[in-house]
């Protein structure tokens, strides 16, 4: 398969021993409420140059007693302490959406329910929760409080106990969607969607995320003031990327080489993953 074969949103790239593993949000899973619930899922793809692509391997499926039955979005796989742990949003009947953590010794999976429920608090609309481990090791959970609950959505972080299983403390707020300089006045909604975090070589820590400005949907970059998740985060001026695509993250290839991954266009059954070549250089002078 070519990767405008792959109909995902959200792409997520694991680099691990010569692979790379590719995982997203069906994108008839973003959509609607499927009438079969076993439509529900996560997949893998894989590919040892970045060109050509294996078909999916199912990861993860809906099973009877799982408590989310609709919106499988955003899986992202995370290697930490020897284990292949998936974080993904989910919702289901008396359930807010929301983050949680699934589990497994391969990229491949399968994967099992590994947290206690959801991450986010239960009480919140939340949605596209990533992983960051900090220079002390102080795992937390980066994810957003969604508009449609409260209209200026946020980015929040909140500490992850050790095993990943539940939370240390509250959520704090980083920044609402409306704070940057290139977001709407008078807006009707200010979206927060997909955040990523990437540490530069001179340690500055960026956190890209995704919004809609209009019907455009586009690309931000905000940093940290302290070169850590615990900083206070300025939104920049420019823009990532503006051409219909976000939900985004960085990965770097086999021959080191820095690549950008999101999905374009933003348009039902016709998104699939972008990648292109990005240079440190350049991130930093927008750092």
């Amino acid at each position: 398969m070519k990767l405008e074969e792959i109909n995902i949103r959200d792409p997520f790239i694991l680099p691990y021993n010569g692979v790379y593993y590719l995982y997203g949000t069906r994108a008839h899973n973003c959509w609607s409420q499927p009438d079969d619930l076993s439509t529900l899922g996560f997949d893998v793809y894989e590919s040892i140059d970045l060109e050509n692509w294996c078909a999916p391997k199912e990861i993860f499926r809906y099973f009877d007693g799982f408590w989310g039955d609709q919106d499988f979005w955003a899986p992202e796989v995370h290697l930490y302490q020897g284990k292949c742990y998936l974080f993904a949003t989910f919702i289901g009947k008396n359930h807010y959406r929301g983050t949680m953590v699934l589990v497994s010794d391969s990229p491949t999976g399968p994967f099992l329910p590994h947290s206690d429920g959801v991450l986010t608090p239960k009480n919140w609309m939340c949605l596209d929760g990533t992983f960051y481990l900090d220079q002390s090791g102080q795992a937390w959970l980066i994810f957003c409080h969604e508009w449609k609950q409260i209209t200026d959505g946020t980015i929040c972080r909140v500490r992850l106990s050790e095993d990943l299983r539940t939370t240390i403390g509250t959520p704090e707020v980083l920044f609402a969607a409306s704070e940057p300089k290139w977001a709407p006045k008078n807006g009707q909604r200010y979206v927060t969607d997909g955040p990523f975090l990437y540490r530069l070589a001179n340690d500055e820590l960026l956190l890209f995320w995704s919004s809609l400005v209009g019907e455009s949907y586009l690309e931000a970059i905000a940093v940290s003031d302290n070169q850590e998740i615990t900083g206070h985060w300025h939104n920049k001026t420019d823009l990532f990327f503006t051409d219909d695509g976000g939900h985004g993250m960085i990965f770097k290839t086999f021959d080191d080489r820095l690549m950008f991954t999101l999905h374009q266009p933003n348009e039902q059954e016709k998104e699939h993953p972008v990648f292109f070549e990005i240079r440190e250089a350049d991130l930093l002078a927008l750092a």
